[in-house]
This record gives C-alpha cells, structure tokens and sequence, in this order.
C-alpha cells in the first residue's frame, strides 16, 4: 500500500501567527456573508466589491486610479477592469468550473485580459514565459489548487498570490493575474463564496508593506513566509470590513427606493463611492473566450 503524500504546505499552518489570522480572515469573511443586504442581495454588493478591487488592484501595479474624470488613462486600469469582468455572475461561475479543474487554463485566460501595452506580443498572450523552472513551478501550484493540499482557505490563497506576485510567469500583467486568482482561491474554497470582499485595498493603501511581505516570501525563510501569509490574512479581514460598508450602503440605498435587493449586476457600473469615466468602459473590449 502506497502511503499518502505529505501536505507540502501543513508546515506553514504551524508558523507564528499563522493560523490565528487565517481564522481571522475566515471569520470576517462569514459574518459579512451573513449581512442583511448579503442575504438576497449579494449579487449587487459583490459587483461593487469586484469594482473597488479592479481599482485598488490597478493602483498597485502604479496606475493613475482618478476616476472623477473623463481624460487621458493608461492601459492598466482598463485592463483591470477586464479582469474584473471575470469575477462577476455568470463569468465567475466558469472561472471557478476552469479554476478548480484546470488552474493554468484560467491563468492563461487571466493573462489574456490582463495584458496591455504595445510591448506584449499576440505570440505571448496566455503563455507563460519559456525561462527553466517557471512551467514546473507553475505545475506545482495547479497541483495545490487541485486538492494537493488541505491547509485552510486563507493560506492557500496566500501562498498563490505568493508564488504568482514572486514568479511574475507571464512577464507582463502578472499582478492582476495574481490577485484575481487570489479571489479565485477564495471563492472556490468557499471562504468568499460570493466574491465579496476587496482584500485588493490593503495591497493599494500601503504599498511599501505589500512589496516588504512580498519580499518576505520569496526569500523563502520561516519568518518571511509567516509575515505574508499574516499580511494577506489581514487584507482578506480588512477587505471583509470594506464589504461590510458596501453592505451597509447598498442597505441603505434599497431603503429609499435604490436599486432592487436580489436584481443581479449585470454590469460594474453599481457604485457610489467610485465614478468611473465613461472613456474607460469604452476602452474595456471584450475578449474571445475559448475555454471548454
């Protein structure tokens, strides 16, 4: 009889603080899944959320993120918001179907959307770059997200936004590709089941702690694996605390006649708090999608 395999990632539930802000996170998570406005009308609150992440998400990456007026853009925010778009109803569906049956499909499908700027070849789009170890190591996170693994939501979702932010395996577009497959984690594990919160506003409020945490981890030591897995379980908790006042807003917009709780979003542009200039949703092409 053939032994089981060891979980290649249950030593990291045992690093300081670790699992503390893993249940953290979890927690927050659940109780914003269990606010009034979230009962029957997450559709509309999950739409915002996927919104003030493509946001914060591009801003990361060092984008202009003023949305309060029509001008000039660069191709990144855009770009996010295409990602976006596969975060949402019924895109978000197929992306978890693909996701958790063939993770490096959806990666590549990501990467179609995240992709911008006159540098990128059509040649290059959803292909992973052809430098030793990238394909292997890609392989070797697919293979976590395909059951490899039964460490707690949380930390899985830390070490692939982990591995995807440290390899950058596209060579262009890898942070949005990395912090949407971060919400895909979350989503398909069940600790965000509706896409709910916007742990992308942590990353963009403090900038200098993201790219230290990121440090962290691809050092590979103990200490720096623990602080960015403890740094991404503080985003999903703050982001849970974001949704909690997108919740709160939607509530109080369907008291005084708003928008119906329950109506899907069939679009991102439900938000009050963000305006987005209408030249970007013009530069938001559509793309082919040839996943099966």
């Amino acid at each position: 009889m053939t032994p089981r395999a060891q979980d290649p990632l249950a030593p990291l539930v045992a690093l300081p603080g670790v699992a503390e802000s893993s249940e953290a996170a979890r927690a927050a998570l659940a109780t914003v899944h269990r606010h009034p406005a979230n009962r029957r009308g997450w559709p509309t609150t999950a739409a915002e959320s996927v919104l003030r992440g493509a946001w914060a998400s591009a801003g990361v990456e060092g984008a202009s993120v003023r949305l309060d007026a029509d001008g000039e853009h660069d191709e990144v925010l855009p770009a996010a918001l295409r990602v976006a778009g596969e975060l949402t109803g019924e895109s978000l569906e197929r992306a978890v179907a693909v996701w958790t049956r063939s993770p490096l499909q959806e990666l590549a499908h990501l990467h179609l959307l995240a992709a911008s700027g006159p540098e990128v070849h059509a040649e290059a789009l959803g292909r992973p770059r052809p430098e030793p170890g990238v394909a292997e190591r890609l392989q070797g996170l697919a293979e976590l997200v395909t059951g490899g693994t039964g460490v707690p939501a949380p930390v899985l979702a830390a070490v692939v936004l982990g591995e995807l932010s440290g390899l950058r395996p596209f060579g262009s577009g890898d942070g949005l590709v990395a912090r949407a497959a971060f919400r895909l984690v979350t989503v398909s594990t069940g600790l965000d089941p509706h896409c709910l919160g916007v742990p992308e506003v942590t990353f963009y409020r403090d900038p200098g702690a993201h790219r230290a945490a990121l440090d962290g981890f691809v050092s590979g030591t103990e200490e720096g694996v623990a602080a960015w897995i403890r740094h991404c379980c503080g985003a999903l908790e703050a982001g849970a605390r974001e949704a909690t006042s997108i919740a709160g807003a939607a509530g109080a917009c369907g008291a005084k006649g708003g928008p119906a709780r329950g109506r899907p979003a069939n679009s991102l542009r439900f938000h009050r708090e963000i305006r987005v200039p209408s030249v970007l949703w013009s530069a938001v092409s559509p793309v082919r999608d040839d996943r099966r």
